[in-house]
């Protein structure tokens, strides 16, 4: 076969392998963040705030080529928005504060066994013996990786991992209650609306909160972190999975996405001083393993 003809395929792998990179960064992103002495409201807070223009104009240019949506798709978008990018995101983040952030990225890789798990008990669909097996690998490297986190960390540890399982639950009934709508609404045009969502929630939750205005002014380190949270490790990512899901396939892309917690893990070493061990190692080893199983096309 002539290399032109991989040509296509090695891009796409290559756009979606950029996009979980950079999509899983943004655990790196937070923790640098919580430096500067600020708590996760304010992190998701000024994160959606710089993404929801960009999210709006996204959502505006996909409207004036597509359908406007009827009023029951409308509320339905507002649920999604409202599970998928915000409480989702704000358990995760409010989790950052108490594990490290390769831990993270591996209990949030665990979404398509909950979205597996979920399936099989809502629409009565058996698991097929591969699967069971590549359950029990990931969640055996789990274990493994959060019994390390648990000696070196301390007790904060459960409660930070409880966060980002929630997370990681809460994405999962986004994935199952988008499937038809993705196909009615369109998959760039959805996550734009659910995005905006999102950033009202994440308004009314400040409000709500009692935080004024003047508390958004922070230091500048804080705002540039902000603003690469937004654009580089949100709206970025985004974009480029959807081109990498219309060049190779969801399948494809998401194997290439395997490489997110990978990169996470050195991240965290590189940038936050994470200590990489051998136990999470063998830990991440059989999560990525356990997840290529459940993504795998068979033969």
């Amino acid at each position: 076969m002539p290399a032109e003809a991989h040509a296509p395929s090695r891009g796409g792998l290559a756009v979606a392998a950029i996009g979980a990179v950079l999509f899983s960064a943004k655990a790196i992103v937070a923790k640098l963040m919580y430096r500067y002495q600020v708590d996760a409201v304010m992190v998701i807070t000024l994160r959606m705030l710089f993404a929801v223009p960009l999210f709006m104009a996204i959502g505006w240019w996909q409207s004036r080529r597509l359908p406007a949506l009827s009023w029951p798709d409308r509320g339905r978008v507002v649920f999604l928005g409202f599970i998928g990018y915000y409480l989702s995101s704000f358990l995760d983040f409010l989790g950052l504060q108490y594990i490290t952030a390769g831990l993270e990225r591996l209990i949030l890789f665990l979404t398509p066994s909950f979205v597996l798990l979920a399936t099989a008990l809502l629409f009565k669909r058996s698991i097929a013996p591969r699967q069971w097996l590549s359950l029990l690998l990931a969640y055996a490297g789990i274990v493994l990786v959060f019994a390390h986190d648990l000696d070196v960390s301390g007790n904060g540890v459960w409660l930070g991992g409880a966060l980002v399982l929630g997370s990681a639950a809460t994405y999962a009934i986004y994935l199952i209650a988008s499937g038809e709508l993705v196909r009615r609404v369109g998959s760039l045009r959805l996550v734009a609306y659910a995005m905006c969502v999102s950033t009202a929630c994440c308004a009314l939750q400040y409000l709500l909160l009692g935080r004024t205005l003047g508390e958004l002014t922070q230091p500048a380190p804080v705002l540039w972190l902000s603003a690469v949270n937004a654009v580089f490790c949100t709206v970025l990512p985004v974009s480029l999975t959807m081109v990498a899901v219309a060049r190779i396939g969801a399948p494809m892309a998401s194997q290439a996405g395997m490489i997110g917690p990978v990169s996470t893990l050195l991240l965290g070493f590189w940038l936050l001083g994470e200590p990489i061990s051998g136990a999470q190692l063998a830990g991440s080893a059989l999560v990525l393993g356990g997840m290529y199983l459940l993504s795998a096309r068979k033969a």
